[in-house]
């Protein structure tokens, strides 16, 4: 054969290339092979992490005695964590704002985030605390979609420690009723103002030392008007810790680690849509450095402290 390439007789006596014959056979078997992967479907989704008592104990004892309208916030933001690093610069920038003029700067800015991340922009030290440890805040916001009951559970847990030791009472600033049993709350005296509370899990948590004053282990950061933010959710924002539910503006947050990809909360101020290419932010603001400051520690050492 001139061309050089052999051929084979096949149907009807026509002349076929071995080479034709073979690209029509790979051709075939790769699309046999597609057929086969999506006859397979997409994998399976990943588990839920689970986390025992201990280490749920540890993952809320620092936010345990926060109270529990800022607590609803910042479990549900957790659930968020890829999200907390840009609000948090977004807040160290306008760090100089409060009150209205704030809720001014976050309506008038493209903001891309979840309102549960937004409603933290008021209170800068909590979402320093947060972008400052993101494998913590993962680990909370996993634990949340994974498990909020046990996580609500833990919670309790520590506050009823705090509490028999002496560390959580009313102050001027919260109030502590304790309706039954796994059912502590911590209200602001005034649903209008959030004071950030301070204090070491090492000291509030353990049976105090003879003779250690207890009243002066719980500190408290300068409040914090948050009238001007309802709509980001803390209208409302409670919990019902006999029955495990988490409200937020009024409404239960439903989010779990099986919808965590499509549950939308049903906001007053309705989420922005998650857009492919977000519109840039439009600053109309100025610019300014955030530089935390914290209360210095009021509630001495009490490491090594006997949990009974």
């Amino acid at each position: 054969m001139g061309t050089g390439m052999k051929t084979l007789r096949v149907l009807c006596g026509r002349s076929v290339s071995i080479g034709v014959l073979c690209g029509v056979l790979c051709g075939v078997l790769c699309g046999l092979s597609a057929v086969a992967v999506l006859a397979q479907g997409p994998p399976p989704p990943l588990p839920p992490p689970a986390y025992d008592p201990p280490q749920l104990e540890q993952l809320v004892a620092s936010i345990a005695l926060y109270p529990d309208p800022l607590l609803a916030q910042v479990l549900t933001a957790a659930t968020f964590s890829d999200e907390i690093p840009d609000a948090d610069g977004w807040a160290r920038a306008h760090a100089y704002l409060a009150g209205d003029a704030l809720a001014r700067a976050i309506g008038e800015d493209n903001l891309p985030w979840d309102p549960s991340v937004i409603a933290l922009l008021p209170v800068p030290s909590v979402l320093d605390r947060m972008a400052g440890d993101m494998a913590w805040t993962q680990d909370l916001g996993n634990a949340v979609l994974a498990d909020r009951p046990a996580v609500m559970d833990a919670i309790q847990d520590q506050r009823q420690r705090a509490y028999s030791y002496g560390y959580l009472r009313s102050t001027p600033q919260y109030r502590v009723i304790t309706p039954g049993p796994g059912d502590i709350e911590i209200l602001p005296v005034n649903p209008s103002v959030i004071f950030v509370p301070y204090y070491d899990p090492n000291i509030v948590f353990f049976r105090p030392r003879g003779g250690f004053f207890v009243g002066g282990a719980i500190g408290f950061g300068p409040g914090i008007f948050i009238g001007s933010f309802l709509p980001w959710g803390w209208g409302g924002a409670s919990f019902g810790w006999r029955t495990h539910s988490l409200i937020l503006g009024g409404r239960p947050w439903d989010r779990t680690w099986a919808n965590r990809d499509r549950y939308v909360h049903p906001w007053a101020a309705p989420a922005r849509p998650r857009a492919v290419s977000p519109a840039p932010r439009m600053e109309r603001h100025e610019l300014r450095e955030y530089r935390p400051s914290r209360p210095a520690d009021r509630g001495g050492d009490n490491r090594g402290g006997e949990r009974r």
